[in-house]
């Protein structure tokens, strides 16, 4: 098996260009392991990894300075921990697009034929008001119409991020169940004050409507379906986790 790739290899396998890759060596970002007979760069396993590492920074948008500062970290804890949360990212992005997808492969559906499309299936996962008629019931008909007004003030863009914000919390939750983490650990609070703000954004409960709310997340089959995606047990360990941030926090 092949441990050594000159630059054009190199080029073809990752999509980049020679010119790039040697503009990631003048500046020191990706220096080759050597230079060939023929004066061509090349580049081994532990490079090949740098480039893959180098590759998913960038596609998440990260500036070539943060990415040097990222990659030269000797720590290998600190790059398995950096590795996971783009993980988290990538995947997050994934679900969206496959959500998006599901939604157009519908539209093209009815289309083709002839069939009327439901403005819920039009909007599948963008739908607020299902759950209306309970929460009315629950926290009365003030909060429900400030948070109603709090969400249109959003406006579109707004609610785009709310809903992507939402995913990460639900992604981040499954891997601290898959981790083991406790409720009450640094890792999992992070979480749950993410959460906290998350919802403060169109409603901002207190002690008590954040732990009723969370125990609703665990009791109703749907909140739980939603929480546990990622992770059977992400509904249990939100619960656990927003009763200890309520008591400390709020």
């Amino acid at each position: 098996m092949d441990t050594d790739y000159d630059i054009g290899r190199v080029a073809k396998m990752s999509g980049l260009t020679s010119r790039t890759l040697r503009h990631y060596d003048d500046i020191g970002l990706l220096t080759p392991a050597r230079t060939g007979p023929d004066g061509r760069r090349r580049y081994g396993q532990p490079e090949l990894l740098r480039l893959q590492h180098i590759l998913v920074l960038r596609e998440l948008g990260t500036s070539l300075d943060r990415i040097a500062k990222v990659v030269d970290s000797d720590d290998t804890s600190t790059t398995i921990a950096l590795l996971r949360d783009h993980l988290e990212g990538l995947t997050a992005e994934r679900e969206r697009y496959a959500r998006l997808a599901a939604t157009v492969a519908r539209t093209i559906d009815s289309l083709e034929k002839g069939k009327p499309m439901s403005t819920s299936q039009m909007f599948d996962g963008f739908d607020h008001e299902q759950y209306e008629p309970e929460a009315r019931g629950r926290w009365g008909d003030d909060a429900v119409d400030r948070a109603n007004a709090s969400w249109q003030g959003l406006g579109d863009e707004g609610k785009k991020r709310h809903m992507r914000t939402d995913q990460e919390i639900v992604e981040a939750l499954g891997a601290a169940v898959r981790v083991g983490f406790a409720a009450d650990s640094a890792e999992v609070q992070e979480i749950v004050a993410k959460h906290h703000a998350w919802l403060s954004e169109i409603w901002k409960p207190d002690a008590e409507a954040y732990r009723s709310l969370t125990q609703m997340y665990v009791d109703d089959d749907r909140f739980r379906a939603h929480y546990d995606e990622v992770a059977p047990g992400a509904a249990e360990l939100l619960r656990d986790a927003a009763a200890e941030f309520a008591r400390a926090r709020l």
